[in-house]
């Protein structure tokens, strides 16, 4: 896993220590979790359900937790809502990277709040087909959906 994402904390920031104080060290499904979020391409990004579907366990609120818990030290910003929507709270930084990546964005309608847009997930998606050393369902080939 990668520590040179880290720029302030992800969704959930975990405190500096590193997680919360009842853990000594980071558990087994929160490091897989991450060690897929490092695999995302800059560009693209997976749905939480994508995430579990590609470990073959837990579900979108287990990749949730793990990543609001231990993110920070991986680019969060991948690893997002199915519909688009950019996490509460943290749309101006994830938008930064979006922007800086190429991300595909839907841009706001006027109508919505903030005018912040949406990822384009029809074209953001990342199936995860071309990452090393992966042996998840979407790294065999199958498109993973949420």
């Amino acid at each position: 896993m990668s520590q040179d994402h880290t720029d302030g904390g992800g969704p959930g920031t975990a405190p500096a220590g590193g997680g919360p104080p009842e853990y000594a060290e980071l558990p087994a499904y929160a490091e897989r979790v991450l060690d897929v979020a490092d695999l995302i391409p800059p560009g693209r990004v997976m749905t939480y359900g994508d995430v579990a579907e590609w470990l073959g366990d837990g579900g979108p609120r287990q990749v949730g937790r793990a990543m609001a818990l231990y993110g920070s030290a991986v680019p969060w910003w991948r690893v997002v809502r199915s519909d688009g929507t950019l996490l509460p709270s943290h749309e101006l930084r994830a938008l930064e990277h979006y922007r800086a990546e190429g991300t595909p964005l839907r841009e706001a309608s006027r109508q919505a709040e903030g005018h912040i847009p949406k990822l384009d997930m029809r074209r953001a998606r990342w199936d995860g087909r071309g990452a090393e050393g992966t042996g998840g369902a979407a790294g065999e080939g199958e498109e993973a959906h949420t």
